[in-house]
């Protein structure tokens, strides 16, 4: 099993990120007392695009857009399949451990055997290489 290296996970949760954030962005640009309306569906639809792509697409095929785009996917560590909807939901909200003490837990993947960040770790999930 070939894991991803660093940068090619970086270009894929960047491509992930540059898919929701427009949402994001219009939102505060127009702040809430504008136009609470506006401001909730806006960040709601960028939450249910992030949800579906990050966690549902992922953890169903091992692939979100960005990862499917740079040719890796996201599995369980011992199982070798798409690590499920939670799994990858869990894992992401897990990546706040990865930047507790100056984002270092980023970088683990540059220096662990299986490229693997604190949250990786924790979830039990490996990014490999297609």
């Amino acid at each position: 099993m070939k894991f991803s290296g660093w940068f090619v996970r970086a270009g894929a949760y960047l491509v992930d990120f540059l898919i929701a954030a427009p949402f994001f962005l219009v939102a505060g640009l127009l702040g809430e007392p504008a136009n609470p309306v506006l401001y909730y569906s806006l960040a709601a639809a960028g939450s249910a695009v992030w949800a579906y792509n990050r966690w549902w697409l992922a953890g169903r095929t091992g692939q979100s857009w960005g990862r499917r785009l740079v040719g890796i996917q996201l599995l369980g560590a011992g199982s070798k399949r798409p690590a499920g909807p939670v799994r990858a939901a869990v894992r992401d909200l897990a990546h706040g451990l990865d930047g507790l003490v100056f984002f270092v837990g980023y970088l683990f993947p540059l220096f662990t055997a299986k490229r693997q960040t604190i949250a990786d770790m924790v979830t039990r999930t490996v990014v490999t290489a297609r």
